[in-house]
């Protein structure tokens, strides 16, 4: 929610350009710096994507046992990883995230176990 105040200065016979002024100003809603997104927002990576997070993801993932056999580690979050990830999820009981989508709960899991 955003607030905004509006002072309202009554005109006096030696200043009418004031209350012209204050009544001809437009109020308008000023952006709360909290309603902005956060630079630090964690990325959720998800099938399609591709770049160095993902790459990231695939090595960490090829150390925890059978969750993602004969993976390779290509930058491309493919069905394959889709599958891998959700494995993940399942076996180590993550909650939070979309199934094979690696968000903010999958990923703390993943780098906390491979850190």
């Amino acid at each position: 929610m955003v607030l905004t105040a509006r002072i309202v200065i009554p005109a006096s016979p030696t200043t009418p350009q004031a209350a012209a002024t204050a009544s001809a100003t437009p109020t308008q809603p000023v952006a709360s710096q909290a309603a902005q997104p956060s630079a630090a927002a964690v990325v959720v990576l998800r099938q399609g994507d591709s770049g160095p997070e993902v790459s990231d993801l695939q090595s960490r993932l090829l150390r925890i046992p059978n969750v993602y056999p004969d993976g390779k580690v290509d930058g491309q979050y493919d069905a394959v990883l889709t599958e891998a990830v959700a494995r993940f999820q399942l076996w180590y009981g993550i909650r939070g995230d979309e199934d094979g989508e690696y968000g903010d709960a999958t990923r703390r899991d993943l780098e906390s176990r491979t850190s």
